[in-house]
């Protein structure tokens, strides 16, 4: 027993001489790291300052700040080991790392396909910090395109993560893409109304607006004969194509639109109505379509008037007892 506890001790004992020998290396390895992740967070510093006043060069910089601080760290990685093992070689290093990279590939695809989504989407820009996107039910300002996902801010305050994998293999919706953007809006006139009066005054209240943009103009197009109105579409455009702006220049059209036609000028803006026919069908006019009086003639035929419902139910309770009777009988 106590023969293998000094053998277990002095195991102990070299494990320990020998850390205290590689501790002088273990300690430089870790500055070298240090200071190479230090440098690498500098250079990545330093291309996004240069970069960032450039908005067209903003995206690239971004990446190539973040591939140049991958890179230096990687570096300095490779030094730091060769200090603690110095019977390491490059060659090893670079097998060891291609082994453990096919491993490291297939155990975080996923993360891997968001990261080159996310240098794909940096590169070609399909949409920029500060963009105003859609993409599925989500929408908001774009905060950040980092490597693995994509940060925007909902309109109301609330923050949404999504996976670059997935913005760079689906649609999205940019809607700061251009300078100006067009807004529509649907506007229902009576029947009795006149169709190009209403047109006219409504693009002289879309005129009077100066959040509606005079090039390109307003348009104003009749596009349905609806069962109780004509609806007629209303079309205008706006700068900036921001969502502030959207909700701001809808709200000055809409109450412009309605005190030019109604309050101003007595167009109707009419509700939805719908027109219920009561059919007179007895046992007389019943079966016989000219007798019957499915709304209103067209033509000078004789239809029956409609009856009282008294009379109608008086007629009805008649042929039950004359039905009674025949039966009793």
């Amino acid at each position: 027993m106590k023969a293998e506890i000094s053998i277990v001790w002095k195991k102990i004992q070299s494990m320990i001489d020998s850390f205290m020998i590689m501790l002088p290396n273990i300690v430089l390895a870790l500055i070298v790291f240090a200071i190479f992740y230090f440098v690498g967070r500098q250079i990545k510093r330093v291309v996004r300052r240069l970069t960032r006043h450039h908005h067209q060069a903003r995206n690239l910089g971004l990446v190539l700040g973040r591939l140049a601080q991958s890179a230096i760290v990687l570096v300095g990685l490779f030094i730091s080991l060769s200090i603690v093992i110095p019977t390491l070689k490059a060659g090893d290093l670079v097998q060891l790392l291609g082994i453990s990279g096919v491993a490291i590939g297939f155990a975080f695809r996923d993360i891997l396909q968001n990261f080159l989504a996310g240098i794909l989407i940096l590169l070609t820009e399909p949409f920029r910090i500060d963009d105003q996107i859609v993409f599925k039910n989500f929408e908001g300002t774009v905060e950040n395109i980092e490597t693995r996902a994509t940060t925007i801010q909902t309109y109301d305050g609330r923050r949404i993560v999504i996976p670059n994998a997935e913005l760079f293999t689906n649609s999205v919706t940019v809607n700061t893409a251009f300078d100006k953007r067009r807004m529509e809006y649907d506007i229902s006139i009576g029947y009795g109304d006149d169709i190009d009066q209403a047109k006219q005054l409504i693009l002289e209240a879309l005129y009077s607006l100066k959040e509606v943009l005079k090039a390109p103009a307003p348009d104003v197009l009749a596009m349905d004969l609806g069962e109780s109105t004509v609806n007629i579409r209303v079309r205008w455009w706006i700068a900036p194509p921001r969502r502030i702006d959207d909700l701001r220049s809808r709200d000055k059209v809409i109450c412009a639109i309605k005190k030019k036609l109604y309050v101003e000028n007595g167009l109707d803006l009419p509700y939805p109505t719908r027109n219920i026919l009561l059919h007179d069908q007895t046992e007389e006019t019943d079966g016989h379509r000219s007798q019957q009086r499915e709304g209103w003639p067209a033509d000078k035929r004789k239809v029956p008037k409609p009856r009282r419902i008294s009379g109608s139910v008086r007629k009805v309770g008649q042929g039950r007892s004359q039905q009674d009777g025949n039966g009793k009988s």
